[in-house]
């Protein structure tokens, strides 16, 4: 079989798995909604400062409050096919502008996280593998371990202390300096206000993908080639290099890629501690706001999200593998 045609039988696979994970997704918040004591109606009537008796019928009624659970969702799915992802009650614009608007700013903000985890930990996990038991190896662990028991929000915190309040060499929060025009922020701004709320999120993943790294290269360099390897006189980086990394970066790039739900999961906290701007603020606010649109419009972006994520590190480890190849060839 060809490599392009096992990736486009790859690509379509998934893209189905894609769309009932997404159905399933969207059934099950519907139904979560449905089922809390979360009144959609009440919110934009607070919002709007109070309306009559006869106005709020009509509200409840151009909303199909009252209607059954199962006509509510299809009229919703059908409205999310032409892609209407509805009014968020809490910004009065509409939902998928808000995370059009959002998702640039999380983006920008995973991505950098994104890389530093998978770089920072994919060396150190090396290293921690080329000196096992040794100095480096256990101290490099234990850091490990604790970053990985430690909070996110306090982290965060103590990075604000440190570094924005007693040093002052980063700003509070927010994504660009505040009362200046988009337009007039140049982008060595918007890096000085992405570096702290990146790093915090990248130390709180990098020591998962550090430790499994650690542990690959560790059965790989106790195997019996590489004992053979030795034997012939190679130094250890040609070991690392010749049969090290070749077994152990599709690991990690699987790793790397189905880390995007953690990579999700701690913006939101990151951005609601610095104030960032993004996806994670923006569903923080509607769970408290009670934003039920807004809230299922970034639950299901979420899931296609993380769901892209997953697509990716499947169809790169089914075409580089050569072990997965040979098996369906």
């Amino acid at each position: 079989m060809r490599t392009s045609s096992r990736i486009a039988r790859l690509f379509i696979e998934n893209i189905m798995k894609m769309v009932l994970l997404l159905f399933a997704v969207s059934i099950i918040a519907f139904a979560l909604v449905n089922f809390s004591p979360v009144d959609p109606v009440q919110q934009y009537v607070i919002g709007v400062g109070g309306v009559s008796p006869e106005q709020r019928l009509q509200l409840e009624e151009y909303w199909g409050v009252n209607d059954p659970p199962v006509e509510r969702y299809m009229n919703w799915l059908s409205a999310l096919l032409h892609g209407d992802f509805g009014t968020s009650l809490l910004y009065r614009r509409s939902v998928i502008d808000i995370i059009g608007e959002r998702f640039v700013n999380s983006f920008a903000l995973m991505l950098c996280a994104w890389l530093f985890s998978g770089i920072i930990g994919f060396i150190l996990g090396c290293v921690m593998g080329m000196k096992k038991d040794g100095i480096a190896d256990r101290m490099i662990k234990k850091i490990c371990y604790i970053l990985s028991s430690v909070p996110t929000f306090w982290l965060g915190l103590i990075f604000l202390l440190v570094f924005a309040v007693e040093l002052k060499w980063f700003p509070l929060g927010f994504s660009t300096p505040i009362g200046m025009l988009d337009e007039d922020v140049t982008i060595w701004q918007r890096l000085h206000h992405l570096f702290l709320p990146a790093l915090t999120l990248s130390l709180m993943s990098f020591a998962n993908i550090a430790l499994h790294t650690r542990q690959k290269l560790i059965d790989v360099l106790e195997s019996e080639y590489v004992l053979f390897a030795r034997a012939r006189g190679e130094s250890e980086f040609s070991i690392l290099r010749r049969h090290g990394l070749r077994n152990i970066i599709l690991p990690a790039i699987t790793l790397q890629f189905a880390s995007f739900a953690e990579l999700f999961g701690g913006s939101v906290i990151a951005e609601n501690v610095f104030s960032y701007p993004g996806l994670g603020s923006a569903v923080a606010a509607a769970g408290l706001n009670s934003d039920v649109p807004l809230l299922l419009g970034i639950t299901l972006f979420s899931t296609l999200f993380v769901a892209v994520g997953n697509m990716i590190a499947n169809t790169l480890y089914g075409v580089i593998d050569p072990q997965i190849r040979e098996a369906e060839d």
